[in-house]
């Protein structure tokens, strides 16, 4: 059974046709990209899976229920979590408490075990800042040491990025959405993120769903590419296939540069 299917779902915002019919699967333990053109579609279809819109056709099911309906925090509940193409942090707390925060839906304690400080109650918070410190350690030195008790505001933008996938990683989630996890990266950290994103499947477990413009990335750790197109799914298969896929070209480059890819090709045929 996939953790992941969306069957056939559109939404439109008033004369805007966002997704239209848009239909894949996503089997656990993969890590699948979603690419586009800007205004393909890609956050859009991210915000239909979290709850953040309701499709108006179509069903969304996460490990064979369908989730479509409920609210984001039930979807966290549930087992997905996600980051955002523009960060959501809390900057005036530190990056340890940032990631402690998304745990308390999972502190079921009364208001007098939390004022007496109840052993049961220490406990809890004691697995909750061990849980945090082993999301943290993922990022190694970027997030750790020194850095684990400075505000957020005070990090680079990039390791900003990195608290936001640790938080998210804190949830509980076994499915991870990542909006652009290398967004403001050089090339070095690029390739550390890439690494991340690898051990989070391969150690952490998580089934990822990703969306990215940089190309190396996705070519790097994808299980399988899907592609939109003004909402609509225009290709899906393994990385090489798609980009070479002359649909692909043409929305990414447009038609001329597709026909002039195929006189090229012609030419060479002929040669």
């Amino acid at each position: 059974m996939a953790m992941l299917e969306v069957n056939g779902i559109s939404k439109s915002f008033g004369g805007l046709q966002a997704t239209t019919d848009l239909s894949f699967k996503v089997e656990p333990g993969e890590i699948v990209s979603v690419i586009g053109p800007n205004g393909a579609g890609k956050t859009t279809l991210f915000n239909l899976i979290t709850g953040v819109y309701r499709p108006d056709q179509g069903d969304i099911r996460f490990e064979g229920q369908s989730i479509v309906g409920l609210k984001p925090n039930q979807i966290v509940d549930r087992g997905i979590a996600r980051t955002f193409q523009n960060l959501r942090l809390f900057t005036n707390l530190s990056v340890l408490d940032n990631v402690l925060i998304p745990q308390h839906h999972r502190l079921r304690s009364t208001w007098w075990s939390a004022v007496l400080r109840t052993p049961g109650y220490r406990r809890r918070e004691q697995q909750m800042h061990d849980l945090a410190l082993e999301k943290l350690s993922f990022f190694g030195p970027r997030l750790m040491s020194f850095r684990l008790h400075q505000p957020v505001y005070v990090l680079s933008y990039a390791n900003r990025r990195r608290t936001e996938m640790a938080r998210a990683m804190a949830t509980g989630a076994k499915m991870l959405l990542l909006d652009e996890p290398s967004a403001g990266m050089n090339p070095k950290e690029t390739v550390e993120i890439t690494d991340i994103i690898r051990r989070m499947r391969d150690e952490g477990g998580y089934t990822i769903l990703l969306v990215e413009h940089k190309m190396n990335l996705v070519g790097e750790i994808s299980d399988r590419v899907v592609v939109l197109d003004y909402g609509q799914k225009i290709a899906e298969g393994a990385y090489q296939d798609v980009v070479d896929d002359p649909k692909v070209i043409e929305a990414y480059l447009g038609k001329r540069a597709q026909d002039e890819a195929d006189s090229e090709a012609a030419a060479g045929g002929q040669a």
